[in-house]
């Protein structure tokens, strides 16, 4: 089984206008357009069995929006008991209400929160931040957070693996997951700083543009258990990601699948 724990997409209409409009902000080419549709199709080709979905909110007003269409994705996904969509939620920290956010996305059944410094305007050690990821890790829930650079803000670090360090001190969350191999393009300040604390990582994006040694090292540094195979789809090919680490030969088969889906798995509860 291969679960992508790091997906986007958009309602139709949404995905219409948003995908070309990103792409022309950070200068990246989609592999999909962005629906639920197109996911699949990528899916299909690329052998991956799951898809994670991780919705932003970059604006308090856009809660209960992006609730509704996560439900929608969570309600029409599920294809008997072995869902092919699953998508998580999202809270903006400067919400007022973020508490009760939290508490409905539990008990809508939602398993995790994506969190975007970058698009969200915060530093990832702001108190806001540290409050919600310690609300939602009260309530059981993951907190996957964009970490290092983004061309959204390429002249300002919102995510910085001294943030994080700061947040990991301070909150100790159990189930924080960084994206990116936890610091986006400053592999060797996230080797150093942030492999071997307690944190997830994945593989989104960096599996396709970091050298192979370092990400052989860096996963044996931190532990496979603590690695998620993540692809950012629709920026990067769901297929092409899956072969690249599917070719890693210092990595043994055992470490792959826990990299591929058991950790995954764990944290999803399938």
């Amino acid at each position: 089984m291969i679960i992508d724990f790091h997906t986007h997409i958009f309602p139709d209409k949404v995905a219409a206008k948003a995908i070309p409009n990103l792409s022309s902000v950070i200068h990246l080419a989609p592999s999909m357009n962005g629906t639920i549709d197109g996911l699949k199709d990528s899916m299909d080709r690329g052998g991956i069995d799951v898809s994670v979905i991780l919705p932003i909110v970059t604006n308090p007003h856009q809660f209960d929006s992006i609730l509704r269409f996560a439900v929608h994705v969570n309600e029409t996904c599920a294809e008997g008991t072995s869902p092919r969509l699953i998508s998580l939620a999202s809270v903006h920290p400067m919400a007022d209400d973020y508490k009760e956010q939290l508490r409905l996305i539990k008990n809508e059944g939602f398993k995790g929160i994506k969190l975007h410094p970058n698009y969200q305007g915060l530093h990832f050690d702001d108190i806001r931040y540290m409050r919600v990821i310690d609300s939602a890790s009260e309530l059981g829930l993951s907190v996957l957070t964009h970490a290092g650079y983004d061309p959204y803000t390429p002249d300002e670090e919102f995510c910085s693996p001294d943030m994080i360090l700061r947040v990991l001190n301070e909150v100790a969350p159990p189930k924080l997951i960084l994206a990116h191999m936890g610091s986006n393009e400053h592999y060797d300040e996230s080797e150093l700083k942030l492999c071997g604390r307690h944190a997830y990582f994945d593989t989104a994006y960096s599996i396709m543009h970091m050298p192979e040694e370092q990400f052989v090292r860096m996963v044996h540094l931190h532990g496979a258990d603590k690695i998620l195979f993540g692809t950012d789809a629709p920026w990067t090919s769901q297929k092409e990601c899956a072969e690249r680490l599917l070719s890693f030969t210092g990595l043994s088969e055992e470490e792959k699948q826990m990299i591929l889906s058991r950790n995954a798995e764990f944290l999803l509860g399938i």
